[in-house]
């Protein structure tokens, strides 16, 4: 039987509340909602939910190496945003990581009514980490 594991990356701001940024079972992998945090000095990034998810997604690829994981390894994204009417801003970032023959994962989005710090974006991410 496969033991749960934490994951923790000092490449991502330290989370703010009590939870795990990253829980492992077997070769199944969940992140939790990150939303767009300054690495640096773990305030919410400015700039909407375009630079929002931006951010997002760079601190995702750079707790990836810290996780033992690639894109290649992203089963699904659930994007949840107070701003649906600024979704075409959430997507032009999503277009620009998967690009270029990254084969993007599946995808869920949902609008609600408010998130964490007072963001506009939160992702969560599952991984099914590849036997190779």
């Amino acid at each position: 039987m496969d033991m749960r594991r934490t994951l923790q990356s000092s490449a991502i701001a330290a989370p703010r509340f009590h939870y795990s940024p990253c829980v492992a079972i077997g070769s199944t992998y969940q992140v939790s909602g990150m939303i767009a945090l300054d690495p640096a000095s773990g305030q919410l990034v400015e700039g909407g939910p375009g630079a929002q998810t931006s951010r997002i997604l760079a601190n995702l690829q750079s707790a990836l190496p810290d996780y033992g994981l690639t894109l290649g390894d992203l089963l699904i994204a659930r994007i949840y945003t107070t701003r649906f009417d600024a979704f075409a801003e959430i997507n032009a970032a999503w277009e620009t990581l998967f690009s270029g023959g990254l084969i993007p994962p599946a995808r869920t989005s949902v609008g609600v009514s408010a998130l964490p710090l007072g963001a506009s974006v939160e992702i969560e991410f599952s991984f099914v980490k590849s036997s190779q």
